[in-house]
């Protein structure tokens, strides 16, 4: 079945968890670079996550775009980057599971505040979003993302790319008081209307400093704005710093009733963020398949 089709079906769908904390205890750097230098072991991190449950994996592509890589000094090995990062997860999940292309935030600013026009962010999404259709992702997902305008220029980008392949948005949130704000001061109302109108295919919320419960909150708000499908992708519990490291210890069990939560709360595209395993998705996917 297409995603676009299986989207309007109110059935949950699990998608996988983090990428990064998966790549660093193996010992890497975690970032896209790993899609050419290290390609057996991002396969086997998506492989673990088709094994625990998941319905939908994520590229290991977060950061792969040409703005975020030239003002990071990274190579412009960005094409080839993304294309392959596309491929090992098409390769994982086979034809019965879902590949989402994963773009997100620049970690530059927009006009006034920084140096970026809109019709330069959009353009470099676009540029992105090429790569990975061409590596076979059923649509793309653009996540992690603190401010409303760029990820509105994202899915602008998606879609002058690939117009036939979802797009699925979710917005970071510093808290879920007051309807929720991120970074930028965008309320969770604010971002389901805008991204709706727009013509984004789900929306939702990822990461952040927001326990799962908390994300049932946010989740709670995009509902009453909106009608379409909502995705909840929260981190293990919160932060602890060790050294200069951060590390998250919330149990699979206790993460999965936290993601049931958002559940209950309306969010039918269910997964994991910053410090969650194949065993938290795997305990995910238990609880919802029992529920």
């Amino acid at each position: 079945m297409k995603l676009a089709l299986r989207l309007k079906d109110p059935r949950p769908l699990v998608i996988d968890g983090a990428m990064g904390t998966q790549l660093e205890e193996a010992g890497l750097h975690p970032g896209g670079q790993n899609n050419i230098e290290t390609p057996d072991a991002v396969r086997s991190v998506h492989q673990r996550y088709v094994e625990a449950g998941a319905d939908m994996l994520i590229t290991n592509t977060l950061t792969l775009n040409r703005v975020y890589g030239e003002a990071h000094g990274l190579g412009g090995e960005w094409h080839a980057a993304n294309v392959a990062g596309a491929r090992l997860a098409r390769a994982a999940a086979g034809p019965a599971r879902y590949v989402l292309g994963d773009l997100s935030a620049t970690g530059q600013m927009l006009e006034p505040y920084g140096d970026y026009t809109e019709a330069q962010f959009e353009a470099a999404y676009a540029e992105q979003a090429r790569a990975l259709a061409e590596g076979g992702v059923d649509g793309f997902i653009v996540e992690t993302v603190y401010d409303l305008r760029e990820a509105l220029c994202a899915l602008r980008g998606c879609r002058q790319a690939a117009p036939d392949l979802p797009v699925l948005v979710s917005m970071t949130f510093q808290t879920a008081e007051r309807g929720g704000r991120t970074m930028m001061g965008n309320t969770a109302a604010d971002c389901a209307k805008a991204l709706s109108e727009a013509g984004a295919d789900a929306v939702g919320s990822n990461c952040g400093e927001l326990t799962p419960l908390q994300m049932a909150d946010i989740v709670r708000s995009f509902r009453a704005h909106t009608t379409r499908p909502i995705m909840a992708q929260p981190n293990a519990g919160l932060p602890t710093l060790e050294g200069t490291r951060a590390t998250f210890k919330m149990s699979p069990d206790e993460f999965a009733q936290g993601v049931a939560a958002c559940r209950a709360a309306g969010a039918t595209l269910l997964g994991g963020c910053c410090g969650t395993t194949p065993a938290h998705i795997h305990a995910l996917a238990i609880a919802l398949r029992a529920g």
